[in-house]
């Protein structure tokens, strides 16, 4: 009788709580453009990297099924899937859709998640919102310039900063040191 009652009496607050979240959780399957995400990143990064706006159908194109759905449908790849995982040379991580330089190697640490994770970012190449789906907040990034959907922000991190940049692999590439950085092809000139 008292576990039917538990079991019971959680079922209700869980019902509950997702009756309150749904105001919050209208339209948070909508794709934002760049210049929605963080208004002083993208401020920051405006004149070096222009904002991308390809449409959904392009990117598709561009990209691989499963890339496409992490980026642009805010998809999470499965924990260690992701080869970046192993990844210990020096180089840059960049977005796998745009090509913007998000990490440096040595911003990244073994968090044991089982996704590529970073202490902190290159400034001025993240844009983020709040994220509702699993009813607790949580603060999603993307890559500025295209709106890329890379991962959360965590505050269980390493020293300096004490955050853990969670990433899908899928949604970056590695260009190891030396090497030169990809150039997107084909994007709109605004004007």
């Amino acid at each position: 009788m008292t576990s039917e009652f538990s079991r019971r009496t959680i079922l209700r607050g869980m019902a509950a709580l997702s009756v309150l979240a749904m105001p919050l959780l209208h339209g948070s399957g909508r794709r934002l453009r760049a210049a929605t995400l963080d208004e002083e990143a993208n401020a920051m990064s405006k004149e070096e990297f222009p904002p991308v706006d390809f449409s959904k159908e392009e990117w598709r194109e561009r990209l691989d099924p499963e890339a496409f759905d992490i980026l642009f449908r805010e998809k999470t790849e499965r924990a260690f899937t992701s080869p970046l995982n192993e990844e210990k040379r020096d180089g840059t991580y960049v977005c796998a859709a745009c090509y913007l330089p998000l990490f440096l190697s040595d911003m990244k640490f073994d968090s044991g998640t089982g996704w590529p994770s970073f202490y902190t970012h290159i400034e001025g190449r993240i844009g983020t919102k709040r994220d509702f789906r699993l009813i607790i907040p949580r603060t999603e990034y993307h890559c500025i310039r295209c709106g890329g959907h890379q991962g959360h922000v965590f505050s269980d991190g390493p020293e300096p900063t004490g955050q853990r940049w969670c990433n899908n692999g899928r949604a970056l590439r590695f260009v190891p040191e030396g090497e030169p950085l990809p150039a997107l092809r084909g994007q709109r000139q605004d004007g």
